[in-house]
């Protein structure tokens, strides 16, 4: 079996509703994705996917859907506020944890058909969250 692994960086904000910590507050992070994909076979240049293949797809993805952008559940009250200010936001059905956005990353690789097996996404330089399907 054959493995690759990528890292993208991005910024973003969220708040995490029905938290009793810290993070219910808005707050941003500085986020690494690490994607990993996974293959028997090898293309006709020796590769399961190029490097940069595989950082101008997700990137480009992340940089639309995520980087520099305040992530909120639809029923945040915050949100409406934010959007009359002209806030960037990108308003998921999710509570937007490190688990949800990893998956939703993983998705977004695997339904444009590339062989991802996990995405792994570090909030902080001490606290990850992964998700790979079992």
């Amino acid at each position: 079996m054959y493995r690759v692994t990528k890292s993208i960086s991005f910024c973003y904000g969220h708040r995490l509703l029905n938290h009793q910590g810290p993070c219910r507050h808005l707050h941003g992070h500085n986020a690494r994705a690490v994607v990993t994909l996974e293959g028997e076979h090898l293309d006709d240049q020796g590769m399961i996917c190029d490097f940069s293949e595989i950082k101008q797809m997700v990137k480009a993805w992340v940089d639309t859907e995520f980087d520099h952008t305040m992530l909120l559940h639809r029923d945040d009250p915050v949100l409406p506020l934010l959007q009359e200010a002209g806030e960037r936001v990108r308003v998921v059905d999710w509570n937007p944890t490190a688990e949800n956005i990893a998956r939703a990353i993983f998705d977004h690789i695997a339904a444009a058909g590339y062989p991802v097996v996990e995405v792994i996404l570090w909030e902080t330089e001490s606290s990850h969250a992964a998700y790979r399907p079992d």
